[in-house]
């Protein structure tokens, strides 16, 4: 006799319950989908919204710091990215040298000779510019060099120097000492001996030394107009063309230095590049001291 083989009855899913499975599936890879696009946005350009808050270190000048408009910006960024701002503060040529050894993430510096030699160089992926205002020097009010309205700063360094005055230079590598330091190259004179007095110091401080010592000192518009009210020096030369005081937004090449935040840094390039951002730089100070700290670019 022979024995029946036994197999066993195929199941075949009937269409309608074959589509709901199908439906299920791709609900579960589009869920997946979204929430890792979510991921990787908000870790950009779009806010903290639960991302991971990664360090920024940012070498930038002291007249940014001095001016006040240097912690807005770290605020006002931090609100809307994933990016804990870590300011160093020192003079254009100190910060440039931190990007160059890559001990920074981005710059914010004030000395376009230096920057050009910057990027030449290829430590640089980016320079932008960002906003600008002016050099002025300042002085006291019996101004014995009698310099007093005159719009060329080398006329005034010949009579500074005439005269026999005081000046006191930062002396610190900064943006603001390379464009004091063109100023007497471009007169062919510098004081000598204790009429050239060098701090070594920021330029807030700089410009209370001067006020203390009652002599004449070259400084950025911004931070003289909020330090205006503590010092008895008054603005003596100002509109010369050459006093232009540029402030550029650098990235250093991640190529030389792969550890940087290089995402970070095209995160607060994108925020300074902003409409909103740059609405802000021109109305920075505004209410308070009814005078332009700075202008966008």
């Amino acid at each position: 006799m022979r024995r029946k083989l036994c197999v066993p009855k195929q199941h075949y899913m009937n269409k309608s319950a074959f589509q709901r499975v199908q439906a299920h599936l791709w609900g579960g890879a589009l869920m997946l989908l979204l929430l890792a696009s979510w991921f990787f946005l908000g870790c950009g350009c779009g806010g903290r919204g639960g991302g991971q808050i990664t360090d920024l270190t940012l070498a930038t000048t002291t007249s940014a710091q001095d001016s006040g408009v240097l912690d807005e910006f770290v605020e006002r960024f931090e609100e809307d990215y994933p990016y804990r701002v870590k300011a160093v503060a020192v003079g254009s040529g100190a910060a440039l040298f931190m990007g160059r050894n890559g001990d920074a993430d981005v710059l914010l510096t004030h000395e376009p000779k230096a920057e050009r030699e910057f990027m030449e160089a290829g430590y640089g992926e980016s320079a932008t510019k960002i906003m600008h205002n002016d050099f002025i020097i300042v002085g006291p009010r019996k101004d014995p060099a009698r310099i007093s309205g005159l719009t060329d700063a080398v006329e005034a360094a010949k009579r500074i120097v005439s005269s026999g005055s005081v000046f006191v230079s930062r002396g610190d590598a900064s943006g603001t000492n390379a464009m004091e330091l063109s100023i007497w190259e471009a007169a062919g004179v510098r004081p000598q001996g204790k009429k050239y007095v060098e701090t070594g110091q920021g330029m807030g401080e700089t410009l209370r030394i001067a006020d203390e010592m009652s002599v004449y000192t070259l400084t950025d518009r911004a931070t003289f107009i909020v330090m205006e009210e503590s010092l008895s020096l008054k603005i003596m030369v100002e509109g010369d063309k050459r006093l232009l005081n540029q402030y550029s937004l650098i990235i250093p090449n991640p190529e030389l230095h792969p550890k940087i935040n290089y995402r970070g840094a095209k995160a607060f390039l994108h925020f300074l590049s902003k409409p909103q951002t740059k609405r802000f730089i021109k109305d920075f100070g505004w209410e308070r001291y009814h005078k332009h700290l700075f202008y966008p670019d």
